[in-house]
């Protein structure tokens, strides 16, 4: 029933633009990180708890006297290192923080997008995207001291004995893969901006690794995409759809 003022309806309210570009860019995200938690409550993302505990015990490890070592040994990845030990520590150097930034950074980096990547996407997904970013940056870092300092995307031949680990090109693959898939573009697009910025502010090795685990995942999510929409062509002219 609509409601008379003076003698006039009242016209329904229209959002404000920027309440409108909100939700265009965040609301279905919002709808399925929402959807998720009511529907599963704690069980929602359980990979992501299992990978907070799994830091903290790491973080807590290598700052023992007697743990150190052992951290280093399992999880600690350089590219000095030959490639197949590299290979075999680079999945659990995902989840050692770094030693020279606050635990609770990497911490609150697994829970937030790990979280929502869990939920939005799946387990299984979640993983694969991660591990492919973390493994781009690692082997970035051996092409990227071939090439030498003189190429724009080369480094020092110093950074082959910097200890890489933690989770931030996996977290920022898996944030540039969500947006895509939520077509979330603007968060996107800052997510890379502030990575390229962050690689012209402090050039290092940490920098140029979140550009190379960007451009990873935009690979796959490019073959997404390729797949998907010969899928719904197939699927148009008769033919089975392909699952991508």
């Amino acid at each position: 029933m609509s409601s008379l003022a003076g003698g006039r309806p009242t016209r329904p309210t229209r959002p404000s633009r920027p309440t409108r570009l909100a939700r265009t860019e965040w609301g279905p995200l919002y709808a399925a990180v929402r959807d998720g938690v009511l529907e599963r409550r704690w069980r929602a993302a359980p990979m992501t708890v299992a990978a907070v505990c799994l830091t903290a015990l790491l973080q807590f490890t290598q700052n023992q006297p007697w743990g150190y070592q052992v951290v280093q040994n399992i999880g600690s990845v350089r590219a000095e290192d030959p490639l197949w030990l590299a290979l075999l520590r680079t999945p659990l150097s995902l989840f050692v923080p770094a030693l020279d930034l606050p635990v609770w950074g990497a911490l609150a980096q697994i829970l937030l997008v790990f979280g929502i990547a869990e939920i939005c996407v799946g387990r299984r997904r979640t993983l694969v995207i991660g591990y492919a970013a973390t493994l781009a940056g690692t082997l970035y870092a051996r092409v990227g001291i071939a090439w030498g300092p003189d190429s724009p995307l080369g480094l020092p031949a110093s950074d082959a004995q910097v200890v890489d680990t933690g989770p931030s090109a996996a977290v920022v693959g898996l944030a540039v893969y969500v947006c895509w898939r939520y077509r979330a573009w603007l968060t996107g697009g800052l997510v890379i901006a502030a990575m390229v910025a962050e690689v012209f502010v402090k050039n290092n090795l940490a920098g140029k690794e979140h550009l190379a685990a960007i451009a990873a995942v935009l690979v796959l999510c490019g073959c997404s995409e390729v797949l998907q929409r010969r899928g719904r062509a197939g699927s148009g002219s008769g033919l089975p759809p392909i699952q991508s």
